[in-house]
């Protein structure tokens, strides 16, 4: 599906390792853009995240388990492919049968808590659980640009 794709305009090669190597955490420290937030957390425009969404509290805390068992309690980061098997089991959202793959997404387009913590979810890491309106909700962050 890749090839579909318009070109990134971060010029990162192979297939989704741009998550694990932290290069755009490295990129706004080493250059300080703009002067805010050395972290480049909360200043991008657009995100690229995948979700699990429940309606009840107990399913979605059942998913997470499952990422805090295998990956997060290790310290770990989930593989965006694990992530989406997860999804693909839980998720109630219609994106789950795409491995609850929302694509990129510009910021406002999302409502409340729910952009809240995609847009500042490091890249690579994995949200706790919260609720909004929809429901309860895990994301995957998976990238940003501006």
């Amino acid at each position: 599906m890749g090839k579909d794709s318009k070109p990134k305009e971060s010029g990162g090669k192979g297939k989704g390792k741009q998550a694990a190597s932290g290069s755009d955490e490295n990129a706004s420290k080493g250059k300080g853009k703009g002067g805010k937030g050395g972290d480049g957390l909360g200043t991008c425009t657009y995100v690229k995240a995948r979700h699990i969404l429940c309606e009840k509290q107990g399913k979605i805390n059942e998913a997470y388990k499952k990422l805090q068992d295998g990956w997060l309690s290790n310290g770990d980061k989930v593989p965006p492919a694990e992530f989406a098997k997860i999804a693909q089991e839980y998720s109630e959202c219609p994106s789950g049968k795409k491995g609850g793959d929302l694509g990129w997404f510009p910021r406002g387009k999302m409502a409340g808590p729910f952009q809240d913590v995609a847009f500042s979810t490091p890249v690579g890491a994995t949200s706790a659980p919260f609720k909004s309106t929809h429901g309860y909700h895990i994301i995957l962050s998976e990238g940003r640009k501006n």
